[in-house]
């Protein structure tokens, strides 16, 4: 019996040991991501997550961004004569990523192209871009993506009348459609599919 009480106080005198002296040689790191004064997330990071963390991020991002306020953009046109070379309405994604108004293609005066929107209204996300895409009605990412698309840069505001400058040299009879997209997620928020006149 009294061995078995001394078996017990050195077992429990060992954990106690172990302890209060284990964090002297074991480190416990921690790697906290930084997000940027305008909330953004660092893409390459992300995608270097496992899928579990990616889609678990992906749903609180999303989550929060859907109910971040509004931002909301007031652009003009550009003065002189304008041709409309095709026009659509925005439709939603699905039942969270919704969008409506109106996207025109017009070519300015000195040739070059700009996509303007009005009476605009998307559901807000993380890292929105605009692209121009080839494919005639996009319903999914893979429409998207496997069609090819082009990039007019990031979402100035997810309300709100605004323009986007084409690059210069583009090709635009390829593009047949204007998608809201997150860049973040590949997730498509809402496109318009283009018709011509």
């Amino acid at each position: 019996m009294k061995r078995v009480v001394v078996f017990l106080v050195g077992v429990l005198v060992l954990a106690a040991a172990w302890f209060f002296v284990s964090p002297l040689f074991i480190d416990r790191a921690v790697d906290e991501e930084f997000l940027t004064e305008d909330g953004s997330v660092d893409l390459d990071k992300l995608t270097a997550m496992p899928s579990i963390e990616r889609e678990s991020k992906r749903q609180r991002i999303m989550n929060a961004a859907a109910a971040a306020p509004d931002h909301t953009m007031t652009e003009s046109m550009p003065s002189g004569v304008l041709r409309v070379l095709a026009q659509g309405r925005f439709v939603d994604a699905d039942i969270v990523h919704k969008g409506s108004g109106r996207a025109t293609l017009y070519e300015l005066p000195d040739g070059s192209h700009v996509v303007r929107f009005e009476d605009f209204r998307t559901t807000n996300g993380p890292a929105l871009v605009v692209y121009m895409a080839k494919h005639p009605s996009p319903t999914s990412a893979s429409d998207v993506t496997d069609e090819g698309y082009l990039s007019l840069g990031k979402l100035k505001g997810n309300v709100g009348n605004q323009n986007y400058q084409v690059p210069r040299g583009t090709d635009v009879s390829e593009y047949n459609s204007v998608v809201i997209w997150c860049e973040l997620f590949n997730v498509l928020f809402s496109p318009a599919a283009l018709t011509r006149p």
